[in-house]
């Protein structure tokens, strides 16, 4: 969960987010070090006098800063590439969810279970108790395994919704008239909203 003026991201739950924050740190570095480059570089060229004519006309110079970059974007984008199939991957889930986004609430049911279907509503605020979070407290909290790889089917009734979870790395547009699909699995208990 959040906490007021956090800075950086919520402690992951799943695998898939674990990936996502090395990622994050990963480019994270890379941006750093070109920024320290080029602010090196700048403050270089504005403190000396001394500048050495051909160098500015070499080859190599121009072949360095073409080659360069192109090595560092693949380096970006390798694996950014495959935290991407591995989030599009589905393998072979133990429980389904649809999910069905309403204008006001969610409703969720358990296709692999007869009848076994609830709505979720948004708890009004004068009704919280003492440490109950606004705006993110339901009536109804979906359950769902763990360590279990779980497929949500994702769909709206009437507008487009998002249906999100950022400690398991989640975050799926529900688009009426469109089934979408992702999977998650959880490796430790919790309440996440």
């Amino acid at each position: 969960m959040a906490y007021p003026m956090q800075l950086g991201f919520q402690d992951a739950t799943s695998p898939i987010m674990e990936e996502l924050l090395h990622f994050h740190d990963h480019t994270l570095m890379i941006v750093f070090l070109i920024s320290s480059l080029v602010l090196y570089i700048i403050s270089l060229m504005l403190t000396t006098k001394l500048t050495h004519t051909s160098t500015m006309d070499a080859q190599e110079v121009e072949t360095v800063w073409t080659i360069l970059p192109a090595v560092i974007l693949i380096m970006i984008a390798l694996p950014s590439l495959r935290i991407l199939y591995m989030m599009d991957e589905i393998n072979n889930p133990s429980l389904t969810v649809k999910t069905m986004g309403h204008q006001w609430y969610w409703s969720y049911e358990y296709t692999d279970y007869e009848d076994l279907s609830f709505d979720s509503y948004m708890i009004p605020t004068s009704e919280l108790k003492p440490g109950e979070l606004r705006l993110l407290e339901v009536d109804n909290r979906v359950v769902l395994p763990m360590e279990m790889t779980v497929r949500m089917l994702v769909s709206s009734e009437d507008v487009l919704h998002s249906w999100a979870v950022p400690s398991l790395g989640l975050k799926t547009d529900a688009i009426p008239g469109r089934l979408n699909q992702t999977t998650l699995m959880s490796t430790r208990p919790g309440l996440f909203y």
